[in-house]
């Protein structure tokens, strides 16, 4: 995987391979904080890499976070997020090409459906 500017939004993540659906992408790595601490931060940052683990616990990758945390959103992804305890894990929904921007549907995030979505889909929600 290797960064790159994103039509998206600033920084994306881009296949440097071909990857399997269902294939392992990795951890997502962080600070863990309280679900509150994490709204309290999210207040105050424009791009937000809070992911909420539930159990009042949250994964800062903001600061702390490795290359994972530069999957932007998109209403038709090619990525998923699977939460273990404290663990975010990433993986292919599909199979991706050489290439391609690795997204991720964000779901309910600390936008509140108030940040405008940049993903260009046929299905775009419009917002996040």
């Amino acid at each position: 995987m290797e960064m790159k500017p994103s039509l998206i939004e600033g920084c994306g993540l881009f296949a440097a391979a071909s990857i399997r659906a269902r294939q392992k992408l990795g951890n997502l790595t962080g600070d863990l904080i309280t679900q509150a601490e994490g709204r309290r931060r999210a207040k105050r940052l424009c791009r937000i890499s809070i992911v909420e683990l539930g159990s009042n616990k949250a994964l800062d990758a903001s600061k702390n976070g490795n290359q994972l945390k530069y999957i932007n959103h998109s209403c038709a992804p090619n990525t998923f997020i699977r939460i273990l305890g404290t663990k975010v894990e990433f993986y292919a929904l599909r199979a991706i090409r050489q290439g391609e921007e690795l997204t991720c549907d964000y779901g309910e995030t600390h936008h509140e459906g108030t940040h405008p979505c940049k993903c260009g889909s046929a299905n775009c929600r419009r917002f996040i």
